[in-house]
């Protein structure tokens, strides 16, 4: 695989200013949490505030899409890389859901963020509903839940449809076996590029990949029981604003049944949006459609 290299996060636009301290622009902008973790993230463009939580093993950057897209019809996009993973320190402690959150709780806060829309994919859709549980709604307004792991993956007495301990066991297995080669065999079920008919894209594979591997190790497992056994029920239940939820009921990798159908019933104001026939990757394979909705809820 070819080499790649970063492209400056805010090249030839004006310094942004931290509340409390001075940056400049720079290829990598980074804020400090408590514990001295670097959190690396790209803000780009002016205007209404839209926040991304990416989805495990990945970092920032899998939201290029829908970033690329809302800055240009007018809007502030910006998306960290959680710690562990991507640019941002890959501290040994903290790999937790409540710290995630807690990062998230940094970043706004360090850039004085208000009336955000908050998006999370995946492991970044529980980090969304923790950070709401725990710091509230005074910076947000809305919130969008991708193929997220709310209310709770695992299967359980509460949860009939989640999924057995046993897959998560296997997760952590090829993690430590083989990550490598984990990640990329994960890719074919994450994009439904195992159905047949579908179209695969080398280049998406690799990306995946490649950003994966940029995940540490004990971030990458570590994770997996945050992604799987958390409980968000009553995160959802503190999430008073809107919130849309995107799901495709062909995720092979977070069941719709267990997630969505369930998160929307905890949600005071939420609504569910089914992608017929859409993969776990659904913000990159169904992009257009993504893009296309989440410019009219923040219209909305």
């Amino acid at each position: 695989m070819t080499a790649w290299r970063r492209c400056p996060a805010d090249a030839g636009s004006p310094s942004r200013h931290l509340k409390g301290h001075s940056m400049t622009t720079r290829t990598i902008n980074t804020v400090t949490a408590r514990d001295g973790t670097l959190i690396r993230y790209t803000d780009w463009g002016d205007g209404p505030v839209v926040v991304f939580s990416h989805g495990w093993p990945l970092q920032g950057d899998a939201w290029e899409d829908q970033m690329m897209f809302l800055a240009e019809h007018g809007y502030r996009v910006i998306a960290h890389d959680r710690r562990g993973h991507g640019l941002s320190s890959k501290p040994w402690h903290g790999n937790d859901m409540n710290t995630y959150a807690d990062d998230l709780a940094t970043l706004l806060d360090a850039l004085d963020i208000t009336g955000a829309m908050l998006v999370g994919h995946s492991t970044g859709g529980g980090e969304v509903a923790r950070y709401i549980g725990r710091h509230g709604t005074n910076r947000v307004n809305r919130a969008v839940l991708v193929g997220a792991v709310t209310p709770q993956m695992l299967k359980g007495p509460n949860n009939p449809e989640g999924v057995p301990m046993e897959v998560f066991d296997g997760i952590r297995a090829g993690v430590q076996a083989d990550r490598a080669q984990f990640f990329k065999d994960l890719t074919l079920p994450f994009y439904g590029y195992n159905r047949e008919g579908a179209k695969e894209s080398a280049g998406v594979r690799e990306t995946f990949w490649l950003q994966g591997m940029q995940c540490s190790i004990r971030s990458a497992y570590a994770c997996i029981k945050q992604f799987s056994e958390t409980d968000f029920t009553e995160d959802l239940k503190k999430m008073t604003i809107p919130t849309l939820v995107v799901h495709g009921d062909d995720d092979q990798i977070v069941p719709i049944a267990a997630t969505a159908r369930r998160a929307v019933e905890f949600l005071p104001q939420g609504r569910l949006v089914v992608y017929e026939g859409a993969p776990h990757g659904l913000p990159t394979t169904h992009k257009d459609r993504l893009n296309a909705e989440l410019l009219a809820f923040l219209k909305s």
